[in-house]
Parts: structure tokens; C-alpha cells; sequence
């Protein structure tokens, strides 16, 4: 049986939109494999890893992942649970148009430099916009087309998109730090048992952390945290139990949290995929 279930959303001769879930079996490193046209790939639950040669990519709910054609790579999950990914796939002429320069390789074939680019929270909305709006039959066609454009153009922009800039020392030890965080997202976890986890002090993680990400690492957790409220809203009814089961405190907390990084509430939210 495949590890991977595919569910297509949207099919048009601008943009492919599909709904990819994968069980997490291969927990080591999968054979290698390439892709026949260039994707961008939006992980919303879970965490895998992505090796392309030498150079590894943690993919979890604040990053996009590029998997550029004919490129070479292979797939583990080091956590259990597997992961979901919205997996977009646009027109190569509209791609070029939406992608800097800076970000692409030189040559014919159009394939971006970098594996992968931290997205903001106004990306992470349209990705659970976008997914919850297909997967319900509620976005017209034309809406859908709009959103998805708007979801990579808002992804490779320079002020709502961030590249990790750090030796590959440092890169791996920041990795390894998102794996923990991944592996209990419900957990309220201290700067203490963290740094035990990837094996440096507190003092050390926390410099490293805001060094290559640009981010502390608290509202780096708390952003995994929303991004996976965002996710469940269309499966809860009681948003109290909702903030709960990710380890807020209180519905206050959580409203307020979500509020804060999403600018609306998520009963609002909610209400915005479900009537439209």
C-alpha cells in the first residue's frame, strides 16, 4: 500500500493544487526520487525531512519547500505521524513572473536556489484558505486561481519571507531544535529541556535560534502551534477544546494568540471558511 494519499483540488492551465498526505513510514532515508516539474510545496501538519546531496531542510508548518524538477532527493520522518502538505505546481511562465531573479538559478530550466524559505503568518492563512475553500467546494474556480497566486507571490517576497543565513553547523543545530519542538506541539516545553534535547545550553540554543532564524525561538513554537489551529478549525466545533489540545492555557489565550498573528479570531476565521 502507498504511503501517500493524493487529493486533487484544482486543476487549470495557470495553477495545480493538491492536497498531499503521507504516513511517515520511511522513517530513514527514503530511495531517491525527482519530481517532473517544479513545486512549491507548503507543509500544514507534521514535519518531514527533505536531502538534497548534502544539504538537509526541516519542513514543518512555517516553511515553503521548493522541489525543483528533475532535482534529486530524498525523504525521511524522524518523528511518527507522517505529515500533510498543500502542493502547488503554477504555469512556468506565471512562475518566473511571480519568482525574484535572486532566488532562481541561472540556466534554461527554471529551478530555485535555496531548498526552502520561511513564509509569515498572512501565508500560512491563505495556505489553510485556500485548502479548507477547495476541499469544500465553497471557492469558485477564478477565487481559487487568485488565491493560490497570491499565496506564492506573498511566499517569495522579500519582506514576508525569510532565508535562513547560517553555516550548516549552525543550521543542523537549529534544525534539530525544530524537530523537538515538532515532535509535542501540545507540550509546554522549557528552554531547558529543549537545549537538553539538541545537547548545547539554554543560553547557547536561544542565541543560535534567533541568529539563523531572525525569530526567537518561543514565537517560533507558538507560530507551529497556530499554524496547526489553522488546520483543525474545520474539524472543531468547540474552540475551547481546540486551544486546549495545543497547550493553551485558556480560550483567552488562544483567541488572543491567534488574533495577534492572524489578525482576526479564530471563530472568525472559522466562520470565514465555513459561509462564504
Amino acid at each position: 500500500m502507498s504511503q501517500f494519499t493524493v487529493h486533487p483540488l484544482l486543476d487549470t492551465g495557470t495553477v495545480k493544487v493538491r492536497d498531499v498526505v503521507c504516513s511517515g513510514e520511511c522513517r530513514h532515508k527514503s530511495e531517491e526520487e525527482c519530481t517532473a516539474a517544479t513545486h512549491l510545496v507548503f507543509p500544514y501538519r507534521g514535519v518531514f525531512v527533505r536531502h538534497v546531496g548534502r544539504n538537509d531542510a526541516v519542513a514543518e508548518a512555517n516553511q515553503l519547500l521548493f522541489f525543483n524538477e528533475a532535482e534529486l532527493y530524498r525523504i525521511s520522518h524522524p518523528i511518527e505521524g507522517g505529515d500533510s502538505c498543500l502542493d502547488l505546481v503554477i504555469d512556468e511562465a506565471q512562475l518566473r513572473e511571480l519568482a525574484p531573479k535572486e532566488q532562481l538559478r541561472f540556466g534554461g530550466v527554471l529551478a530555485f536556489r535555496r531548498q526552502r524559505r520561511r513564509i509569515d503568518p498572512r501565508a500560512q492563512a491563505l495556505v489553510a484558505l485556500l485548502r479548507h475553500s477547495l476541499s469544500r467546494n465553497v471557492a469558485e474556480t477564478l477565487e481559487a486561481e487568485t488565491l493560490a497566486l497570491t499565496l506564492v507571490r506573498r511566499s517569495l517576497g522579500e519582506r514576508t519571507s525569510h532565508v535562513a543565513g547560517a553555516s550548516p553547523g549552525r543550521q543542523k543545530l537549529v534544525d534539530r531544535a525544530k524537530l523537538v519542538l515538532s515532535s509535542d506541539l501540545s507540550r509546554r516545553w522549557t528552554l531547558a529541556e529543549i537545549a537538553a534535547e539538541v545537547g548545547v545550553s539554554p543560553v547557547y540554543l536561544t542565541q543560535m535560534f534567533q541568529q539563523v532564524e531572525a525569530m526567537p525561538l518561543y514565537r517560533y513554537h507558538l507560530r507551529l502551534r497556530l499554524a496547526r489551529a489553522l488546520d483543525l478549525l474545520g474539524s472543531y466545533d468547540n474552540l475551547t477544546t481546540l486551544g486546549m489540545d495545543l497547550g493553551f492555557s485558556s480560550h483567552s489565550h488562544f483567541s488572543s494568540a491567534f488574533r495577534q498573528v492572524y489578525g482576526r479570531t479564530p471563530a472568525e476565521f472559522q466562520r470565514s471558511i465555513r459561509l462564504r
